[in-house]
């Protein structure tokens, strides 16, 4: 028994990428480059001390370049004709 097959407007393939692209960051200023401060006056009788202290500087970027929504069609299209093979 044979079987036949009939098609008609096939869409084909269709791709579709959402790709995120490229992401710049500029200058990122982390506290300015600056520690503390320290002036000492005068010193007369010889050994000095001076201790600057602790400092500390936190930064934290977060860089997403998500590539949103990809869409697709291999539609068929209107008016095909249709054959058997």
């Amino acid at each position: 028994m044979a079987q036949d097959t009939a098609a008609s407007g096939n869409g084909g393939t269709a791709t579709a990428s959402a790709n995120g692209g490229a992401v710049s960051l500029g200058d990122v200023n982390s506290g300015g480059n600056v520690g503390n401060g320290i002036a000492a006056g005068d010193n007369y009788d010889g050994a000095t001390a001076i201790d600057g202290g602790d400092v500390s500087s936190s930064t934290s970027i977060g860089i997403s370049s998500d590539g949103g929504t990809a869409i697709a069609d291999a539609s068929g299209g209107d008016n095909n004709f249709a054959f058997v093979s």
